[in-house]
């Protein structure tokens, strides 16, 4: 029932206020208002008190209600807080806008400046909990109704600023719109204050306007003078954001938004895109709000190839400008992308009309970010003290993946007031900037898992909100450089600061490095080493330090009848197999002795790794050494490869008969310790002979072998003997730069790919041989965490692709339907030495989105077409909730654990997704969790997917700086002796922290492979249940040959994510002893 119309002019005021859709309406309704109250705006909280008072209104009583309880917490003190603060707030955006509430709760005068005249951004932003719980404080759903009303909780930009601003208004903070700020007027004598320098003409009231706190929220390209920025570099990344028309019919909110999805866990969808459209991304999201918002990461390739590019130029501003930007094919790429994840069923998808009346998408750079060093500065000249704070963009620039921008900035905000606060009541400066840098600390690990739970108890306070604060983490003396005083007789400038730049700690010195190998080789038989080239040459050495490091694989006596280049070849190889240490020169170069500087380099890395191991007989435990996750990883690379080539095998022995026969009976190979196709062997590699072609020549190691450029120490990146440079090691086909464990190298045309472009020609006949495709695990055995000495196993022990005719033949397995329901819960992993660990019982959420698994359809994966149920239609076209339904909505959203009777509930209702009609609240309640899942891992992929890249770009700058050094060390010049030396132990430094961002890498990656199981475990189980819920009677034969197909490849995944999971529990066993022993 629609509201009469109020015959008050107050009244009518108030209603075009808090509907008021544009900025211009805003303002002049507010003015409106004000004149028929006869109250002056811009009066900070006495206005608001006088409106609320004068205006008599039920409409308004329910706002006033939530401001009145914001604004009663004790730690605004009734508004007195501040009352004597005079504050300029710079940039009107959401963290601006946030900052300006929160200082005139606190009661101080605000004057808010802003550029622009409308609000125009139709981005829409991810809201984290507590920021929900805020805005609906403010009053939120008065001013927008269908806030945070759909499966995903988020809001654009455009309300998020209208309804701030309304409520900015309402608390009597005076805005300035049109005008610039531009830099800070210090005063000119004494008993005078800090003013700005604004653009163009502002009243003569604002130019005159003498302020002592600034806060500036302008965003990242303007950052006030004094404070240092850092670039967080990453390596290219091009994002394309694009906004369509919402017409909000039917049939568009019957489309299920899309909360994130990944190439790093999902390359499915991706591979459907490339093949559809050419579109090539490494991410895309969809939200629903004023309108249909894509936000996606394409690569450069991939925009040029279509034309999105006009050509290829090295700086980033240049190759995204305007001029080498084509819009009509950028509109093309995006309406493209957006078509396919939504299965076309958007229809027409019209753009947007950005601010400028053109179509409403963009491509932008977010390679680099941008972090300030320090949140908050002191000036003080003529006795007059200024202080600035930072929040928003320009404090810390968000990576929009991860949806932290409007969070942080929030949070960030509520510092900012807190430290305006304690300045008020009269705190040192230097007491207030530790302060306010020990909360800074926390502000980049935070996240909706490590804050408090209960949102309703947020405030001000930072105790409210971080559960591990530490307010004197950073203390005043640490701040010191923060409070710049400008009269020249008290100017006091630091002399002593430290020069971290010429600091060497954690580099070992030729002399260690060579003493070092001294006694790791002690006592072995023809072992003399004296330097780092003919003490090497006949191989016995490097053979002795690594049976140092691994007995058993080989004995001393063995290597009597080796020559010396079959010696270093077999020390290398099982180096890099079984220590996890790659080989930056070749056997031929050590046996030649013709690059002592790349033995050096190779053998630091030893000394880095297990420098801290004791000398004793037996095994040197792995976790005192490398990085196991890059043994793992090594293992993984090595297994797909036997993989495929047994596959390809045999194909070319049985491809005929294979090909005529129907598809297989479901047969579930498990591997035990006794026989593991899928494992690393655990006696000696098979020893290289010379022609072998993992072997490379002498000297090869200097050239790149895609390149064909020199090859620098540090840019030596070594696969299967081959040498390349890190960049250089790409994708054949999108030149993506490949990570350990996440390519393959095609047996045909010896070409890498990553695992997307991986060439699947021999897919079809392959498959009805057990899917020789898909990427196998190997399974940990004792050597992959701490293994222990050994002894070659007699030759008809070891695991052999092809069963003999003494070996058992495999059983073939049939199962049941139900025994098929319960597959993804199964164990297939059969291993009477290790426990694995017990399996979580399937969760009430899991089981709910199963139930409702037609609304999280896999994107690109050919299916039906969702049915959406029916109380969730009348739920998106249903009117936003009333006021008195609001508190109870909230609650009802509130992350509370379920207590055993309501879980055993929702389980049947999971069970049955018809009974999940007859209960639209818990149908929606079920779907949101099940987004915010997915939200929550897509998050979590994005963040190891930066990291990569942050690591890249590191690992670059460490190659410039090693190749600087290498060839002044190789150069014949006349430098001091002392001079090469320190050039030489920084080098083994940059040697060392490659190394660490390698081992991070590795780690990195095992997450990677984890994520990307679990999404594939959950696709195929989403499509065998399809499959299962058909009557047996309505099934073709195809049918069947899909089902058993799908069965296969899930039982492969489940093997996969059993043996990740073995492995981990093995380390973290490895690790909990070496702690134990530690102790002991």
């Amino acid at each position: 029932m629609a509201s009469p119309t109020p015959t008050n002019p107050a009244h009518s005021h108030f209603e075009s206020f808090v509907q008021a859709q544009l900025c211009q309406d805003v303002l002049s309704s507010f003015q409106g208002l004000c004149r028929a109250l006869g109250v002056e705006s811009g009066g900070g909280l006495p206005q608001y008190h006088k409106i609320k008072a004068q205006l008599n209104y039920w409409s308004a009583k329910s706002l006033w209600a939530k401001l009145d309880k914001r604004a009663g917490q004790p730690v605004y003190q009734q508004g007195q807080a501040c009352t004597n603060t005079k504050c300029l707030v710079v940039g009107a955006g959401p963290c601006g806008l946030r900052a300006a509430v929160e200082l005139a709760l606190l009661g101080a005068r605000v004057v808010l400046v802003e550029k622009r005249t409308k609000f125009s951004r139709h981005n829409v932003l991810h809201l984290w909990p507590f920021t929900i719980h805020d805005l609906r404080a403010l009053g939120a759903k008065k001013f927008y109704g269908r806030f945070c009303t759909g499966t995903l909780d988020h809001i654009s930009i455009r309300q998020l600023q209208l309804l701030l601003l309304k409520v900015a208004l309402l608390l009597g903070v005076e805005i300035h719109w049109g005008i610039t700020f531009t830099g800070l007027q210090p005063p000119p004598r004494k008993g005078s204050g800090w003013r700005a320098q604004l653009q163009p003409n502002p009243p003569a009231q604002l130019a005159n306007y003498e302020f002592d706190v600034l806060i500036s929220a302008a965003g990242g390209k303007f950052i006030p003078e004094g404070f240092t920025i850092r670039e967080m570099r990453g390596k290219l990344a091009i994002g394309i954001t694009a906004n369509f028309v919402n017409g909000r019919t039917v049939e568009e909110t019957q489309v299920p938004e899309i909360s994130g999805v990944a190439r790093i866990y999902n390359q499915k969808f991706f591979q459907s895109l490339l093949k559809a459209t050419g579109i090539d991304l490494e991410n895309i999201v969809y939200y629903k709000d004023d309108t249909h918002y894509f936000v996606m990461t394409a690569k450069k390739q991939c925009l040029l190839r279509l034309g999105v590019l006009r050509q290829d130029l090295p700086e980033t501003d240049q190759l995204l400008g305007s001029a080498n930007v084509v819009p009509e094919a950028l509109q093309r790429f995006a309406r493209a992308a957006a078509d396919f994840a939504t299965h076309g069923k958007l229809g027409k998808l019209e753009f947007a009309q950005d601010a400028r009346g053109r179509p409403d998408v963009a491509a932008f750079d977010f390679t680099s970010m941008m972090r300030a060093e320090s949140s908050a500065r002191v000036q003080e000249k003529h006795g007059a003290r200024l202080l600035l704070g930072l929040v928003g963009d320009c404090l810390v620039e968000p990576f929009w993946p991860l949806g932290t921008g409007v969070a942080r900035g929030f949070l960030a905000a509520f510092d900012a007031a807190w430290m305006v606060k304690r300045w008020a009541e009269g705190a040192g400066p230097l007491e207030v900037l530790a302060e306010r840098e020990s909360l800074y600390q926390l502000l980049s690990q935070t996240s909706p898992e490590n804050m408090h739970r209960n949102a309703a108890q947020y405030g001000l306070d930072p105790a409210t909100r971080y559960p591990n604060l530490n307010l004197r983490a950073v203390t005043p003396k640490q701040v010191q450089d923060l409070y710049d005083v400008m009269d020249k007789e008290h100017v006091q400038r630091r002399s002593d600061k430290t020069d971290s730049g010429k600091t060497n700690a954690g580099s070992a010195g030729t002399e260690e490095l060579l003493h070092w190998c001294q006694e790791q080789t002690a006592g072995f038989p023809g072992v003399h080493v004296t330097d780092f080239s003919s003490s090497w040459a006949d191989g016995l050495a490097l053979c002795a330090l690594v049976h140092r490091l691994q007995p058993g694989l080989l004995e001393p006596s063995e290597l009597q009848s080796m020559g010396a280049l079959e010696a270093t070849s077999w020390a290398l190889k099982v180096a890099e197999h079984e220590l996890g240490i790659t080989p930056v020169l070749s056997a031929q170069a050590v046996v030649a002795g013709s690059d002592p500087l790349g033995l050096i380099a190779y053998l630091s890395h030893f000394h880095s790794a297990f420098k801290n191991v004791p000398q004793r007989s037996g095994l040197v435990s792995q976790t005192s050494g490398t990085s196991s996750a890059i043994l793992f990883l090594g293992k993984l690379q090595r297994t797909l490869q036997r993989t495929r080539a047994k596959s390809l095998d045999l194909l070319q022995d049985h491809g005929e008969e294979v090909g005529d026969k129907p598809s297989l009976p479901v047969e579930a190979e498990t591997p035990c310790t006794e026989e593991t196709p899928l494992s690393e062997p655990s006696a000696a590699p098979a020893l290289p002979p010379e022609h072998q072609q993992g072997s490379v020549q002498a000297g090869a190691e200097d050239l790149c072998e895609r390149c064909g450029k020199r090859l620098y120490l540090l840019e030596r990146f070594c696969v299967d003997g081959h040498f390349f440079h890190r960049s250089c090691f790409c994708c054949h086909t999108c030149e993506a730069t490949l990570w350990p464990g996440g390519y393959g190298q095609h047996l045909e045309d010896g070409y890498f790919y990553c695992l997307q472009h991986l060439p699947q020609d021999d897919q079809k006949e392959a498959d009805s041989n057990g899917s020789p495709e898909s990427q196998e695990l190997p399974i940990p055995d004792d050597n992959s965490i701490q293994p222990g000495p050994s002894t070659p196993a007699p030759p008809m022990e070891r695991a052999s692709p092809v069963p003999s005719p003494s070996q058992p033949a495999r059983r073939m397995i049939r199962l049941s339907s139900l025994e098929r329901l319960q597959l993804p819960s199964l164990d297939f992993i059969l291993d009477s030495g290790v426990e694995p660990p017990a399996k979580p019982p399937r969760s009430c959420r899991a089981l709910a989105q199963q139930a409702l698994e037609k609304s999280f359809v896999g994107w690109g994966v050919p299916v039906q077409a969702p049915e959406i149920p029916e109380a969730t239609e009348k739920a998106e076209e249903s009117p936003p909730p009333s006021e008195e339904e609001e508190e109870e909505e909230e609650e009802a959203e509130e992350e509370v654990p379920l207590e055993p009777h309501l879980e055993q509930t929702l389980l049947t209702l999971a069970k049955n997704s018809g009974t999940m009609t007859k209960y639209p609240t818990w149908c929606r309640t079920l779907m949101r969790r099940a987004k915010e899942e997915e939200m929550k891992r897509f998050c979590k992929a994005q963040a190891v997917q930066r990291r990569l890249n942050e690591i890249e770009a590191a690992v670059r700058e460490l190659e410039t700086e090693g190749k600087r050094l290498e060839l002044a060390l190789r150069r014949q010049s006349s430098s001091p002796e002392e001079q090469k030396k320190l050039w030489l132990e920084q080098l083994l430094q940059l040697i060392q922290q490659r190394n660490s961002l390698v081992t991070e890498e590795a780690e990195l990656m095992i997450t990677v492979r984890e994520m990307d199981l679990e999404e594939k475990q959950r696709q195929l189980d989403q499509e065998l249940r399809g499959y299962m819920n058909r009557e047996e009677t309505l099934k073709t034969e195809a049918d069947r040959q899909s089902e058993n197909q799908v069965l296969r490849e899930l039982l492969d995944v489940v093997n996969q994510r059993d043996a990740l999971i073995r492995f981990q529990e093995e380390r973290r066993l490895s690790e909990m002893s070496l702690g134990t022993g530690a102790q002991g």
